[in-house]
C-alpha cells in the first residue's frame, strides 16, 4: 500500500492535477460509498452546461449540499474527473453537484462566471430530487475553480442574474484558489481575463465586504502556483476585516496540486482536507459547532 501511494503521489507531482492524466487513478482508487444520482444532467443548452451529482445513501433526511468548481486554469478539465470529490463527500454524508462550464477560448472572463451562477440556481431548484437540502447550500472550489465559488459568494451580480442572492449560500470554500492576481503573470490565463485590460472588479479580493457568508479557506505552504500568503491569507485577512467568519488552514505536506488530491482514500494522510471541509459543512460554517483544525 506504501509503494502504491508512493507511485500515485509521484505521478500527480509529475503530471499535475491541472493536466488531468492522475486523475482516472484517483477515481479507479477512490469507490466510496456515495453514489451517482445523476450524471450529464444539463443546466443549461451549451454542451459544457452539463453537471453529475453524486448523494448519500439514503438516510431518509435531506443532507447539505456542494456545488465543487473544477480547476484547470479556466482553459481545461472535465467534471467526471473529479469523480473522487463527489464520492468522498457523498460518503460523508454530503450530496455533492459537480458542474462542467464553458472554458477559454470558447469564452472568456466573465462567461465561466455566468455559467456557475446557472448550475448553482439549477442546484436550489432541482437537488431535493437528489437528497439535498437547498437550504445548506455550499459552494467549493480547487485552484479556478475556488476562485468561481469566491465569486459566487461575494460578487452579488452573478447570482443576483438567476434571481439569488449570496445570502443564499450557508458558505464558500476554497482550496488553492486565486483571489489577488493582477497584473496577470501567467501567460495562459493572461487572454482568458482580457490582458493587459483587465479589470479590477474581475478580483475577488475587492469584493470582500460585510455579511457575505462564511468561509473556509485551506493553501499549501509549498504552493509554487497560486501565491497562499497573497491569496488565501490577504483574502482571510481581508474578510475578517470585514467581519466575515472565516476558518483559514495552510497544510504543510501538500502542494497546489496534491492539496485537492488529499481528498481521495489514497492520498488522505497527507492532508486533512476532506475532514476539513466535512467538519465545516455540517457545522453549518461553524454556526452549530466551533470548528478547529490543524495539520
Amino acid at each position: 500500500m506504501k509503494k502504491l501511494h508512493a507511485a500515485l503521489l509521484g505521478a500527480i507531482l509529475l503530471g499535475g492535477v491541472a493536466a488531468c492524466s492522475p486523475l482516472p487513478t484517483l477515481n479507479a482508487l477512490s469507490p466510496g460509498s456515495g453514489l451517482r444520482s445523476g450524471s450529464a444532467l444539463a443546466y443549461g443548452e451549451n454542451a459544457r452546461h452539463k453537471l453529475d451529482v453524486y448523494s448519500p445513501e439514503d438516510s431518509g433526511v435531506a443532507a447539505p449540499v456542494v456545488v465543487f468548481f473544477l480547476g484547470g486554469n479556466w482553459t481545461k478539465g472535465e467534471r467526471e474527473d473529479y469523480a473522487f470529490v463527489g464520492r468522498a463527500l457523498a460518503a460523508r454524508g454530503i450530496v455533492a453537484v459537480i458542474p462542467d462550464f464553458r472554458l477559454y477560448p470558447e469564452v472568456r472572463y466573465p462567461d465561466f462566471l455566468d455559467d456557475s451562477a446557472r448550475a448553482v440556481a439549477w442546484t436550489v431548484r432541482e437537488i431535493g430530487r437528489y437528497g439535498g437540502d437547498p437550504a445548506r447550500l455550499f459552494v467549493m472550489g480547487h485552484s479556478s475553480g475556488a476562485y468561481n465559488a469566491a465569486m459566487m459568494a461575494l460578487d452579488p451580480q452573478w447570482l443576483a442574474k438567476q434571481g439569488m442572492q449570496p445570502a443564499a449560500l450557508r458558505g464558500w470554500i476554497g482550496l488553492a484558489g486565486p483571489y489577488d492576481f493582477l497584473p496577470i503573470e501567467n501567460k495562459i490565463t493572461q487572454p482568458v481575463f482580457h490582458f493587459p485590460n483587465t479589470p479590477p472588479e474581475s478580483q475577488p479580493i475587492n469584493h470582500a465586504r460585510a455579511g457575505t457568508p462564511p468561509a473556509l479557506l485551506i493553501a499549501a505552504n509549498s504552493d509554487k502556483l497560486v501565491d497562499p500568503v497573497r491569496n488565501t491569507g490577504a483574502m482571510a485577512a481581508r474578510l475578517r476585516g470585514k467581519g466575515v467568519a472565516v476558518q483559514e488552514l495552510h497544510f504543510d505536506k501538500v502542494s497546489h496540486a496534491t492539496l485537492v488530491a488529499s481528498m481521495a482514500a489514497p492520498l488522505r494522510f497527507l492532508a486533512p482536507t476532506l475532514n476539513t471541509v466535512e467538519q465545516f459543512v455540517k457545522s453549518d460554517a461553524g454556526r452549530l459547532v466551533t470548528a478547529s483544525t490543524t495539520n
